[in-house]
């Protein structure tokens, strides 16, 4: 049988090292993540850093050293996949970046118990953990900072709601008053609101603006014939 002829004794129990490490390891970190109620938990981050190991250390056991190199490398590309499953986008939201990265270092646990390479893990584990605990206050002080407008990346709206007749003639002088308060437009859309009425949104081009300024363009475009109500809105982006 070719498990007799292939047992090495000594292997097996660098393997079992090996694997009990990732396991470990894997648990202080997916129970930081259960506690915190994340979408990939303490079982995920286990069988991801498990999972790592394994395949490095088959590499390395059947192919040597450079086998091992490109069994981590498909390691880094294949936890991509399951670090997508856990990112949602909601409206102008995106959740789960953290947990995602998080199983991208798990992973990169697991490899590095799966090469031996022990202390590092630990020290990997260790810097993990920081990342999401330690420096949590740190975030919380930092989100409640005010956010400058003007500081911060933000996409700018302004919408008209109009009747379908006047549509063609608001939009060119929605683009016209914008770019006469020097606020070039990026685009343009118009979207059916009923059988009698349309909303034309125009993006701006990503820049800081002025509220007053903005506010007198709606209000000009207020008065217009046709002209339901105008009204314009940023949020910030990362």
């Amino acid at each position: 049988m070719r498990f007799i002829q292939s047992f090495d004794g000594l292997q097996f129990l660098d393997t079992f090292a090996a694997l009990l490490a990732a396991f470990v390891l894997g648990t202080l970190i997916g129970a930081e993540r259960q506690y915190r109620q994340r979408t990939a938990g303490l079982r995920t981050n286990v069988l991801v850093a498990l999972g790592a190991a394994a395949f490095v250390d088959l590499g390395g056991r059947v192919g040597g050293a450079s086998e091992s190199v490109r069994v981590i490398s498909y390691v880094v590309s294949g936890i991509g996949f399951l670090g997508a499953g856990v990112i949602m986008k909601e409206g102008m939201n995106v959740r789960g970046l953290n947990t995602a990265a998080t199983l991208w270092c798990s992973a990169a646990v697991g490899s590095a118990a799966g090469a031996g390479q022990l202390a590092e893990a630990v020290l990997l584990t260790f810097f993990i953990l920081a990342g999401n605990t330690l420096l949590r206050p740190l975030v919380n002080a930092i989100n409640r900072i005010p956010i400058d407008d003007r500081a911060g990346e933000a996409t700018y709206e302004v919408s008209l709601i109009s009747t379908p007749e006047a549509m063609p003639k608001l939009r060119d002088l929605l683009v016209q008053e914008l770019e006469a308060a020097h606020y070039p437009v990026s685009d343009v859309e118009i979207f059916e609101r009923g059988d009698d009425t349309v909303e034309i949104i125009a993006t701006l081009v990503s820049t800081a603006v002025e509220p007053h300024e903005i506010e007198a363009v709606t209000r000009r475009l207020a008065r217009q014939a046709g002209v339901a109500n105008a009204s314009w809105d940023g949020s910030t982006r990362e």
